[in-house]
């Protein structure tokens, strides 16, 4: 099977639009936006110039997308992945994170998912195997080693509003 050519086409003002013909013929773009989002379009197989669908995406919607499709592939956030089945990735705490201003232990982390913290980044730089007693704050990107599921564990407890 022959590899898919992808058409690059320069949007002025806007980005780049990537198209791709499948092997079934169905037309599909990926506008990369100036601003780090994306639109995927997907176009009528009987007009190929008539768009059916528009999904505007985030650049972590989009970064979810492209690990759902490319599992093997290096996010931005997945440090190292090795043969011992262990990843290191990097979680975000978000300013409206309900962790923001708590103590990490009392995340229980650890306890509820395997996986450990080996160091905060900040603004004002790095702090390498924080204490339970050690304060997050909005900004903060955890480093968590584990089990694929014990970070995607960790992850969920990050994520709970």
């Amino acid at each position: 099977m022959a590899i898919p050519r992808v058409r690059t086409t320069a949007l002025p003002g806007v980005g780049t639009q990537y198209g791709l013909t499948t092997r079934e013929h169905r037309q599909l773009s990926v506008i990369a936006h100036r601003d780090g989002s994306r639109t995927l379009n997907v176009y009528h197989s009987d007009d190929p110039d008539s768009c059916s669908q528009s999904f505007r995406l985030t650049r972590d919607e989009s970064a979810a997308l492209v690990d759902a499709l490319l599992p093997d592939h290096h996010s931005p956030a997945l440090l190292h992945n090795n043969d011992l089945g262990l990843v290191a990735e990097r979680l975000p705490v978000t300013g409206t994170s309900r962790w923001n201003g708590r103590l990490l232990g009392e995340t229980r982390m650890r306890t509820e998912t395997g996986a450990s913290i080996v160091a905060v980044l900040r603004r004002t730089g790095a702090v390498p195997s924080p204490a339970p007693d050690f304060r997050l704050a909005g900004g903060d990107t955890l480093i968590v080693i584990g089990t694929r599921e014990g970070v995607d564990a960790a992850a969920a407890i990050l994520g709970r509003e």
